[in-house]
Parts: structure tokens; sequence; C-alpha cells
């Protein structure tokens, strides 16, 4: 069996496509395949052009219903099932809220009450309408949806959908770290993806085999801020319109590449109790939690898959 790499820069992130087959012509065709799909998805997605599907949604927001694709239609139904899932925790019209805390900017100034309230106003999965015909309601003023954290996921989930139709018993879609995986690597082995140690990214504080699931982690162990003693993240909680405690980071494994990036998400707003509370609920998913103290927080059955 043979095997191909490729290194792009797709959705703002840096993509690697491991595809298998019988042959390097058939592995060469598939992953071109798979960056065309990916770039298909980009097009649809992005809130860099006007014309995509999320901008002319957001550009009726408060106001006419706007006809959608199937393929749109449908994944933000499964974010709105998702935000009910987590309570609100994911959520795809937090964006407006998110600019407000930019912890990028060296000179960040906590915003004022009356700038979040403001912002609180244009939020709420529920203000998400999925009416008939594939149309699409934004039912306030200045809503505004993005799919920065599903995205990703759900490009590795199409791809790897279009390649296992093309016959591929094995491959690997890695999006900047969001990783999903089946089969097994050319020489028998499990591809396996490694948790980056909290006080050196470089190195691999845990190892995960992962064999026909995906893997996703939400963290940066460098953005932070502290507030009266407290260390905030830079995920920003839609429900209270407040940064989350700090968590170093949240890995998922789930069947889905959507799915995983969704709840790791998720669980940093949640926080390790809910959040835990919350996966050991799911089937076939598991979470790793490094807290800001690097205290290693597993969910129940985790254990079958870590190896340190």
């Amino acid at each position: 069996m043979h095997s191909s790499k490729l290194h792009t820069r797709l959705m703002g992130s840096d993509f690697e496509l491991i595809a298998t087959g019988a042959t390097e012509a058939i592995t060469a065709r598939r992953l071109e395949e798979g960056v065309s799909e990916i770039q298909r998805i980009e097009a649809l997605l992005t809130v860099f052009n006007e014309s995509s599907i999320t901008a002319q949604i957001n550009a009726q927001a408060g106001g006419a219903p706007v006809p959608i694709p199937s393929e749109v239609y449908q994944l933000i139904h499964r974010c709105n099932k998702i935000s009910t899932l987590t309570q609100g925790a994911f959520d795809i019209s937090a964006g407006v809220l998110k600019k407000l805390f930019n912890f990028k900017y060296e000179h960040f100034t906590w915003p004022e009450k009356t700038a979040i309230d403001q912002a609180m106003q244009c939020i709420g999965f529920q203000h998400i309408a999925l009416l008939n015909n594939q149309c699409i309601q934004l039912k306030r003023n200045g809503m505004r949806i993005d799919f920065g954290g599903i995205g990703k996921g759900y490009a590795a989930d199409r791809v790897k959908a279009r390649w296992i139709a093309d016959g591929a018993t094995s491959g690997v879609i890695n999006a900047s770290g969001d990783l999903t995986a089946w089969g097994t690597q050319p020489d028998g082995g499990p591809w396996k993806v490694g948790i980056a140690h909290p006080d050196d990214p470089r190195k691999a504080l845990l190892w995960l085999p992962v064999n026909n699931a995906s893997v996703a982690t939400s963290g940066n162990y460098e953005q932070y801020v502290e507030r009266g003693g407290i260390r905030y993240s830079h995920n920003i909680d839609p429900r209270k319109g407040w940064p989350v405690p700090y968590i170093k980071s949240v890995t998922v494994v789930s069947p889905s590449a959507e799915l995983s990036d969704a709840l790791a998400t998720a669980v940093t707003v949640m926080g390790p109790v809910v959040g835990l509370d919350l996966v050991n609920q799911l089937p076939d998913v598991h979470c790793i939690i490094i807290d800001g103290r690097n205290k290693v927080i597993q969910s129940d059955n985790i254990q079958i898959h870590a190896k340190g």
C-alpha cells in the first residue's frame, strides 16, 4: 500500500492530508480531490467573502429569511443541536462578542459593560430560525454567525467520506492538530496524535492511538489575561459575555471531526466538572483536560485510549 502526504494552508489553518491507496496515481488523485473539497467548503462558509452563504445569511440579519443549500442548512441544524446539548456553551452566533475580547492585541483593554450588553443582544443560537424550504433567518439585527468552531471539522469529515467512497481503507486529515484518522499506517501500526505538554508544546505529554476517530484540541498555552487575581482564557462564554477561567487545553476524541471540534470549545467554556459530566454521558466521546495548574483530568473511559 502506498501513502502520500500533502501540506497546504486552507481555511486559515495548516492542513496535512495523508492518502493511502494501491498506487501512487490513486493517492495523488485522492490528495487533489481532498484539497478541492476543502476549498469548496471554505468558499461556502467563509466570512471573508461577501458571496459566501455565511455572508448572505449575515447580510439579512433581522430581516427576511434566506434560502440556502441543503448542506449548509443541515450543518446549522447540527450546530443548533450541539448548542442545545451544551446549554449554549457552543454557539455559532458568539463571534460578535469574541471581537470585543481580542487578547491578541498588545494593548488589550477590558470592554465596557455597555459594549458587552449590546453584543449580548445579538447573540443566541435560539434566535437562528431553521424554516421550511431550506431557509434560515437570523431574528435579531446585528446577529452574525460563523463556522470557525466547527468548519475545519466538517471539512475533515467530508474529505474522509469522499475518500472512503473511493475505496480508501485508511487515511488522515490533520487541520493544525485537529486530526481525523481511520485504518492503520502503511506499516500496520495505529495512527497516533500527541497531546502537547503544557510547559513545552513541542513535547508530547500523552500519545493517543487513533482508529476511526477524530481528535480536536482547544487551547492556547499563551493566551490568557489576569484580572482581579484570576486568570481568564481567550475563550468567551457566549451565555455570560465573559471570558472563561483559564484552562490550558481540552482535547476531545469522538467519531466525528465536526463533533470533536465543537465539543472541545464547549468543554473549555463549561469547565472541567460540567464538561466532563456531559462527555461521560455521550457514547464514544472521550476527553482530556489540562487545567491552569497542569493537572490532567480525564473522562471515565479515556484510559483505554491514553498511553503515557
